[in-house]
């Protein structure tokens, strides 16, 4: 997973599909977002609609390959962060890996309650549900919630990522940034 991984940052794979998946979320949300602003009706809402889907289930089975990849043995942080700074950093990344995982399955048990089918390049999901609209608002009332928490997670962990590199001066940044050697150095740790 963390092919050519060295000590200081981590490897071309994890890097890799660390900012596809941020590329997914923008197209994710970008999405969502665009389709709201389209009036009922509008045709371009189901295609909008579409590729949200397709975004989100792109990252639910990335996901998967990433959570393989935490297995490895990841570069640390130096200097080392103090141990409740290390403890938030855990909580993040587990709130994200939920938000990755549950929001997808919502959806798709969503959409299997309203009857609808959930595709994927060509490919059908079986629905695990039998048809209960009532149940599908359910879903949907927390499918939505997820969502909506998903913008303050990811934007605190980006917001991490940048207090960590401009204030803190460690590692934690430079060790996911794509395109630096093996031994980078943060410029400002010198």
């Amino acid at each position: 997973m963390t092919r050519n991984s060295t000590t200081q940052r981590y490897g071309t794979l994890s890097i890799t599909l660390h900012w596809l998946m941020l590329a997914l979320f923008v197209g994710l949300y970008a999405c969502i977002e665009i389709k709201g602003l389209l009036p009922k009706g509008h045709a371009l809402r189901g295609l909008f609609l579409g590729l949200h889907g397709l975004f989100g289930l792109s990252i639910f089975g990335l996901v998967w390959v990433r959570l393989l990849g935490r297995l490895t043995p990841r570069p640390p942080i130096t200097p080392a962060l103090p141990s409740w700074q290390t403890g938030i950093a855990h909580m993040m990344h587990l709130a994200l890996y939920g938000l990755m995982i549950a929001t997808p399955l919502l959806a798709w048990l969503m959409l299997s309650a309203a009857g609808k089918p959930v595709a994927y390049f060509g490919f059908f999901l079986p629905s695990p549900l039998a048809v209960d609209p009532a149940l599908a608002k359910q879903f949907k009332y927390w499918h939505e919630l997820l969502g909506s928490t998903g913008y303050w997670l990811i934007g605190a962990h980006a917001a991490a990522g940048l207090f960590h590199h401009y204030w803190v001066r460690d590692n934690t940044l430079i060790r996911m940034l794509p395109g630096r050697s093996g031994n980078a150095v943060n410029p400002r740790q010198r």
